[in-house]
């Protein structure tokens, strides 16, 4: 039986590329840089931060200037969070289900807490989530599986009976190594020379409003 659900934030509840495409295009420009397609920074989103920078800058976090760059990038997005950003088409309802089933619902991000918490404000979940863990909220990061097994702890959850959604590697392996069930969210922030068949996850969704079809399958 499944009881709690824990969703990834970025690529998987909501598509928060376009902001984040602004704030790194914002952060070129000011080096003299011409900005890129959404197109093309899409797919890095989920990786986080520093894989935008190197993606626009072509520079690896051991080289000089790459903290400073990276900070700039993050402020920028900081001071516009979300003015584009919205819950992917199809969330409220599937949230709204999950609390008709009392199901229990929560976060788990790599984000930062500093840029998490306005985002989930403007998203108005932060009356409706059981619990948001962030990038910083345990020692370690996704796909390491501390911050899921947080988040269990955190809805008295056991891992058996919880899914984890998200739409990266390092998503799947985190909730595997917990011991969650996982699913992909094949709408989300994958490149396309990525192989989600690879990840072995136990389902996968093309879009929101398929998340209890496959909370069904999974109690079968």
């Amino acid at each position: 039986m499944i009881t709690h659900v824990l969703f990834d934030l970025d690529g998987t509840l909501a598509d928060t590329a376009p902001d984040l495409a602004r704030a790194l295009n914002s952060t070129r420009m000011s080096h003299g840089k011409d900005a890129l397609p959404l197109e093309t920074i899409r797919p890095v989103v989920s990786l986080g931060g520093n894989a935008m920078v190197k993606l626009a800058f072509d520079i690896e976090e051991s080289d000089a200037g790459f903290e400073k760059i990276r900070d700039q990038f993050l402020q920028n997005y900081y001071d516009d969070i979300a003015s584009d950003s919205t819950l992917f088409d199809g969330f409220d309802n599937v949230l709204d289900g999950l609390d008709e089933q009392e199901i229990v619902w929560g976060i788990v991000t790599n984000k930062s807490t500093w840029l998490t918490e306005p985002l989930i404000k403007v998203l108005n979940l932060e009356n409706r989530v059981a619990c948001v863990v962030c990038g910083d909220t345990t020692e370690h990061r996704k796909p390491h599986p501390a911050p899921i097994t947080h988040a269990c702890k955190l809805m008295q959850a056991a891992p058996a009976n919880t899914v984890y959604v998200g739409d990266a590697k390092r998503d799947i392996e985190s909730g595997r190594r917990a011991g969650t069930k996982t699913l992909i969210a094949l709408y989300g922030y994958i490149a396309d020379d990525e192989d989600p068949t690879s990840w072995n996850a136990d389902g996968t969704i093309n879009s929101p409003s398929e998340i209890h079809v496959k909370l069904s399958e999974l109690c079968n």
